[in-house]
């Protein structure tokens, strides 16, 4: 693994992680949507991520068998697959006065947990400053090794 690598892996992750915050940030935004332009209360996303393989150039026989036999496959990064949508229930709050109540006075909210969603936010907050951080750490270890080579 390169410096180079290292670099990519680090930025993969802080892009995959804005875009988590970006969804979970519109899912806090929408917690109180009665109704969409698709009709209906606003419906919780997530965010599904997949590892991005290594584009190596063209193997051996050798090396090929060795990577079936042990099994070893690299992964430089994270990458959004794609963005989905929760289908847990909606909540039911009794509101007769409410403009989008039904028949019976129940308003039907989206299915976001406002605490569960600080929690999510918190967790891609903390994952971003990790891949910061060892884009630092890369960053400085090339530094370090420049200075040795000019000594």
């Amino acid at each position: 693994m390169t410096f180079f690598s290292v670099f990519k892996i680090a930025a993969s992750g802080m892009s995959a992680q804005r875009v988590r915050m970006n969804v979970i940030s519109s899912n806090l935004a929408n917690a109180e949507t009665t109704r969409t332009p698709e009709g209906g209360p606003y419906r919780r996303k997530d965010v599904v991520f997949m590892p991005v393989s290594v584009e190596k150039e063209p193997e051996s026989f050798g090396d090929y068998l060795r990577r079936m036999i042990f099994r070893s496959s690299e992964s430089e990064g994270v990458k959004v697959l794609e963005i989905i949508e929760d289908n847990k229930p909606f909540r039911k709050v009794y509101d007769p006065y409410h403009p989008d109540a039904d028949e019976d006075g129940y308003v039907t909210y989206p299915n976001v947990d406002v605490v569960e969603e600080m929690v999510n936010l918190l967790s891609a907050s903390r994952s971003f400053e990790a891949n910061v951080t060892a884009f630092n750490s890369a960053k400085d270890m090339v530094l370090k090794t420049l200075e040795i080579g000019r000594a």
